[in-house]
């Protein structure tokens, strides 16, 4: 019996092969394959380079915020298989698909969504990862002032961790309140927040707990920025240059680590819109309906002032999820579907700002 992680795998055309785009060279001989033939590679064998891509000219980007700010250290970047700065080394991994279109498609394909897959979200991931990677650099986590105003880094490293939604004590970054996560995280959230060009952190953050935070990177940055750092490890760790796994190795691996149910109380409203047993067999999938509602639908609650975007984004990104989980389908006309979705994404919203989230998985 096949696997539901290979059946996932299945989705993908094994029969067919890209067409070739008019007037492109192409850069790497596997751009011709088939994507079940890809997916029978080794990482190693991709032979995929940072050089030339819009990954380098986002990482450069990245430097070129780090200068403005003041700050002379470059973390290096190198190609893994995700996104993580390690401990001990102050660099950053990104992740293989960023390197070539044709792998975030088929990052797309199988997981329905690119972590980085937009020039917006890649900027907030690097200027995070820069976070930490300073933070290895000039050992900053070991000062006295960054533990008090962070708390420990040697706390333990949660699996999971239970969002509060309306605290104002961390800063709103990256998803699902990461900032919440470890103190390691706080500071990193908080480190990306002040990097961005033109960061109106001042104002937004005004009369926050997270306020007190984010004037301790201004001023550390000040500190250290024309400063050599102490740590100059260029070590690639876990760089897929040297990785014998294939595509399909890790897929299988990352399908069934997320494929994980969880619970959400998110269910219950879903169901009152959408169906898990539809009445035919063109009903659209709610995932897909709600992917498409999701922008419209933020602008228009975010308009009225009820809700922070930020929080808006996470519960409509939770919906997708959940829709996702439980299979469900459009029911009935389509007609008044808008409406009744920014029901949900209040009631949603007015609820995760009273109280914590389920855990989410690290």
């Amino acid at each position: 019996m096949t696997s539901p992680v290979l059946q996932s795998l299945e989705i993908l055309d094994n029969r067919t092969r890209p067409p070739p785009r008019r007037g492109r060279r192409l850069r790497y001989a596997w751009e011709t394959l088939s994507d079940d033939q890809l997916l029978s590679l080794r990482f190693c064998d991709l032979r995929l380079r940072i050089a030339g891509t819009e990954l380098e000219r986002a990482i450069e980007r990245l430097y070129a915020e780090l200068a403005t700010r003041g700050i002379r250290f470059r973390p290096h970047c190198w190609l893994s298989q995700e996104w993580f700065s390690p401990d001990g080394v102050p660099g950053i991994a990104v992740p293989f698909y960023l390197a070539h279109p044709r792998l975030v498609r088929i990052e797309r394909r199988l997981m329905r969504e690119v972590e980085g897959g937009n020039r917006n979200w890649l900027m907030r991931i690097l200027r995070h990862e820069a976070g930490h990677a300073i933070d290895t650099a000039y050992r900053v986590r070991r000062r006295r002032g960054w533990r008090e105003v962070f708390g420990p880094a040697s706390l333990p490293y949660p699996d999971t961790y239970r969002p509060r939604p309306g605290s104002r004590r961390f800063v709103q970054h990256l998803g699902a309140w990461y900032a919440q996560a470890h103190p390691t995280e706080d500071f990193a959230e908080t480190f990306a927040v002040w990097l961005k060009p033109k960061s109106a952190w001042r104002r937004e953050y005004q009369g926050w707990p997270a306020y007190a935070k984010l004037e301790y990177i201004d001023e550390l940055a000040a500190e250290i920025g024309e400063d050599k750092p102490l740590i100059v490890d260029r070590t690639r760790i876990e760089d897929i240059a040297e990785e014998s796994a294939t595509l399909r190795q890790h897929y299988e691996r990352k399908l069934a680590r997320y494929r994980i149910p969880r619970r959400s109380g998110a269910d219950e409203l879903l169901l009152k819109v959408f169906t898990a047993v539809p009445r035919r067999r063109t009903a659209p999938r709610a995932a897909s309906v709600l992917r498409e509602l999701r922008n419209p639908l933020r602008h228009q609650i975010v308009r009225s002032g009820a809700f922070s975007e930020y929080l808006v984004h996470q519960v409509t990104r939770l919906m997708i999820d959940r829709c996702e989980a439980l299979d469900l389908y459009v029911r009935g006309p389509r007609r008044e579907l808008k409406a009744h979705l920014k029901w949900v994404i209040a009631r949603l919203a007015e609820s995760y700002e009273e109280r914590q989230l389920p855990r989410v998985a690290l």
